[in-house]
């Protein structure tokens, strides 16, 4: 059973870093090689960027999850979760769900896992409505749009 507590929840990804703290991370990766830097310098560097308001940094930030995840089968856990916001605050909702539907299939207890896994589902739910909503409105448009033009031939 798996029920680790120590990941941040969605709602600390909000909470940027300053510049000059994201800047502190970049240099330890610089420091240690960039590419070839540990681990966990990189991971550090990139959940700064996830969290930054910069959505060119939020990219980098999931590219570098990424490459963790593929390079580190030891930090998959973490990456798909860390992915999973990173994707949710880009607005990649369906790649969020893909990340967060893996890791919860791996570990059908971790509560903090299921907590975003239905963040993300209301997230695309809501999404989903709101385009009914705008289809529908459209369609209503359209329709009264004909139907005065009808009423003004009869005339």
């Amino acid at each position: 059973m798996t029920n680790i507590n120590y990941l941040p929840e969605l709602e600390s990804s909000y909470s940027a870093l300053s510049s000059e703290q994201i800047e502190i991370l970049r240099q330890q990766v610089l420091n240690e090689g960039g590419e070839i830097a540990s681990v966990q310098s990189r991971f550090n560097y990139a959940w700064g960027l996830v969290r930054s308001v910069e959505k060119e940094d939020q990219m980098l930030g999931v590219k570098l999850l990424t490459d963790i995840y593929k390079e580190s089968p030891m930090r998959r856990r973490e990456c798909l979760y860390y992915l999973t916001i990173g994707c949710y605050k880009l607005g990649e909702y369906s790649t969020a769900k893909r990340y967060v539907d893996v890791l919860v299939s791996h570990e059908p207890e971790n509560q903090q896992a299921r907590v975003l896994q239905t963040a993300v589902e209301d997230k695309i739910n809501r999404q989903g409505l709101k385009g009914i909503a705008m289809v529908s409105a459209g369609i209503a448009i359209g329709a009264t749009t004909i139907g005065l033009l009808f009423r003004n031939r009869k005339r």
